[in-house]
């Protein structure tokens, strides 16, 4: 009962260990990608294979569509180039009406295309008017995916952070070491103490095998002095 115990408690720890892993490792890998890419390039979006996350601070683009999201959603946008944008499409682009680092994802509501300079009109669904400035070409970061994942923008966001990183990846890092310190250490024990075990037992095998030589030969010896007896 107690090894059903020990395995079934070693099964979940490796699950949970596992779980951690396969949240944590991408979004740790994803993070530092995106935070190189952002130092040695802050004039473009940083990408990763031609995609990059954003993660969107408001409800501008909450909706019942498929391709609405929330603010603290983390999405997905593709690069492409302004030829290949579509009325209908939702891009993300820096806001001409922003500080000039600020990305914005809105649905494009019209497509101007004045002497071969492309610009957006865009408009978020959520928003009641369109937005102020159009969105020239060059503001492009690219083509929204649909792609989502609802509420990890603000796992992002805290994993950035100094604390984010101690919580969110150096301690589960430092338990899933401990953890497989730990179970190695109980592993050699128990290999051990088998292994006493057997030499134990390989022992006693050997004292009554010995045993078992010494009464036969004591028979036999017995039975020589009897046959060799003088007879009547």
């Amino acid at each position: 009962m107690t090894d059903q115990k020990s395995t079934l408690r070693h099964r979940i720890l490796t699950g949970v260990g596992i779980a951690l892993c396969v949240v944590l490792v991408p979004m740790l890998v994803i993070n530092c990608t995106l935070l190189i890419k952002g130092w040695t390039s802050k004039d473009e979006v940083p990408t990763l294979f031609g995609y990059a996350p954003m993660i969107v601070l408001t409800d501008s683009m909450a909706g019942n569509n498929e391709d609405n999201f929330s603010g603290g959603d983390l999405i997905f946008v593709k690069t492409v180039k302004a030829e290949e944008v579509k009325q209908g499409d939702v891009i993300s682009f820096f806001d001409p009406a922003g500080n000039g680092t600020s990305i914005t994802s809105h649905r494009v509501v019209d497509i101007i295309n004045e002497g071969g300079k492309i610009s957006f009109k865009t408009k978020g669904d959520n928003n009641n008017t369109e937005d102020k400035l159009p969105v020239p070409a060059e503001n492009l970061a690219g083509v929204y995916t649909g792609f989502r994942i609802a509420g990890a923008g603000r796992v992002a966001m805290f994993m950035q952070t100094p604390w984010g990183l101690i919580i969110c990846v150096m301690i589960p890092i430092i338990l899933l070491i401990g953890w497989d310190a730990v179970r190695r250490a109980r592993y050699n024990k128990k290999h051990e103490e088998d292994k006493d075990a057997l030499l134990a037992e390989l022992e006693e095998l050997r004292k009554l095998k010995a045993g078992s030589e010494t009464t036969t030969d004591a028979d036999i010896s017995a039975k020589e002095t009897a046959d060799s007896s003088p007879k009547n």
